[in-house]
């Protein structure tokens, strides 16, 4: 049986598995790049690698970039789930409850993508998939998986937007969009996974607010969705304060 931190408990795994992307015009790349130095230079001026990582900051570090990348022309999604709950036996096979919480995480892709085609009529609307690379995982194998959701019909993904022969992967490193891609999901998650204290921080998740897809002031539907729901989750209060405005 997995054993999850807790309060006052250093060690064990993480509660909450947070999947999220970086949803950007392929032709900002460029800007994504001049944005990730900008970070790097405000928050490690004295680090030698021009990569980020946003778990490398310090709070006031972690906050800046939050600043740094809020109005900038990009949205974020994430998929939170919860990986101790009565169902969680269920996901017994490696990377399932991964493949599960991204399937999720691209309908609300697909979904930003679809609503913003007539007013960005660029390229030819399809969305390219890129991962951060992972050890263990098989792209190959989710490629078959989005396949398999496809001809089953049973998940709310726009089709005509995703493009599943492009599904491609790259390490952090080399991309500037997945490490923006790091802050932001990185960001959302601290305001619901505890540390040491048993404490959350949400004032990242609240500086990047303009950034997070939402319908009509709906996040919860669309840029922060939690697997169980939010009134499902049992929530400390802190979390439960952190997410109050995204309802």
């Amino acid at each position: 049986m997995a054993k999850f931190r807790g309060a006052g408990d250093g060690g064990g795994a993480s509660n909450w598995l947070a999947v999220g992307a970086c949803v950007v015009r392929s032709s900002r790349d460029l800007e994504l790049v001049a944005l990730r130095d900008r970070i790097r230079q405000e928050c490690r001026p004295r680090s030698s690698k021009r990569e980020i990582h946003f778990k490398d900051f310090n709070h006031n570090q972690k906050r800046r970039a939050c600043q740094i990348i809020a109005g900038q022309p990009l949205r974020f999604s994430c998929v939170l789930g919860l990986k101790n709950t009565p169902n969680a036996g269920t996901f017994v096979q490696k990377n399932q409850l991964y493949f599960y919480l991204t399937r999720y995480l691209i309908e609300r892709v697909s979904w930003l993508c679809r609503d913003k085609r007539p007013s960005v009529p660029e390229g030819n609307g399809t969305a390219k998939i890129v991962f951060s690379r992972r050890g263990g995982l098989s792209y190959d194998g989710f490629r078959s998986y989005l396949e398999l959701l496809k001809d089953r019909h049973e998940t709310q993904i726009h089709w005509p937007v995703i493009d599943i022969a492009s599904v491609d992967a790259q390490d952090h490193s080399r991309v500037a969009a997945l490490q923006i891609a790091d802050c932001g999901v990185s960001a959302i998650a601290a305001a619901m996974e505890p540390d040491l204290y048993g404490n959350v921080e949400a004032s990242y998740l609240h500086e990047l607010a303009g950034n997070i897809y939402n319908r009509r002031g709906n996040f919860a539907s669309y840029g922060l969705k939690t697997l169980p729901p939010l009134d499902q989750a049992n929530l400390s209060q802190q979390q439960a304060e952190s997410f109050q405005r995204f309802r």
